[in-house]
């Protein structure tokens, strides 16, 4: 019986372009199976110290929707680093304004907080419309269920 475990090495890593559409479909739902893509879990060579994952390429962030009363109980807050400088923006107001940082900021959060992390998260690209200027890589469709 052989009972040695595969880990992936940086030269073994063969990287993949998927594109995510997000319109009509959760935020939540959207960001997991992208960090999913991400981190490369959805491979059989995943590798939790080594970025193993892929491209991902989330398009129509403007049409995403957000379920139960999520819509007007939701605060993003962030701190300036001054006292006193608390910012808060509502979720309506953050998707109508900037509806790709709120998607960001949802694949981030289920991203590790490390080096990899953070190198994980430059593997993505969101557009709030349809339109992205990455053909050229052929990216895949990835359905999101």
């Amino acid at each position: 019986m052989n009972n040695i475990t595969y880990s992936a090495k940086s030269s073994d890593i063969q990287r993949k372009w998927y594109i995510i559409d997000a319109s009509g479909k959760p935020l939540g739902r959207v960001a997991a199976e992208a960090a999913k893509l991400l981190r490369g879990k959805h491979k059989p060579t995943f590798t939790p110290n080594v970025d193993t994952g892929d491209h991902v390429i989330i398009l129509n962030c403007k049409d995403v929707v957000l379920t139960g009363r999520k819509l007007d109980q939701k605060i993003y807050r962030h701190h300036t680093g001054y006292i006193g400088n608390m910012k808060e923006i509502s979720a309506k107001d953050m998707l109508q304004n900037n509806p790709e940082k709120a998607m960001m900021l949802a694949i981030k959060g289920m991203l590790p907080k490390n080096r990899l992390g953070r190198q994980t998260l430059n593997k993505l690209r969101v557009y709030a419309g349809s339109e992205h200027e990455n053909q050229a890589q052929k990216p895949e469709v990835w359905e999101v269920k």
